[in-house]
C-alpha cells in the first residue's frame, strides 16, 4: 500500500514538472540573476556602510569615556 502512494507521488510529481510547470526562458533567469546580484552588492555595500559608521561611532565614544 505505502509503496503504491510513493510510485503515485512520484508520478504525478514527474507529471507536473515535465507538462504543468512554466519554466522560465535562458534570457529570464540571465535577467533575474543580474538583478539578484546588483541588490545583493548593494545590500552588502549598506550593511558596509553601517558597520564602517557603527566602528567610528563607538570608537569615539570608548575615547571620551
Amino acid at each position: 500500500m505505502a509503496k503504491f502512494k510513493i510510485q503515485n507521488y512520484v508520478k504525478e510529481s514527474y507529471d507536473e514538472l515535465v507538462h504543468k510547470v512554466s519554466w522560465p526562458t535562458w534570457s529570464e533567469l540571465q535577467n533575474s540573476a543580474i538583478v539578484v546580484s546588483v541588490a545583493s552588492l548593494i545590500i552588502a555595500f549598506i550593511v558596509y556602510l553601517m558597520d564602517f559608521s557603527f566602528q567610528n561611532i563607538l570608537q569615539l565614544f570608548y575615547e571620551n569615556f
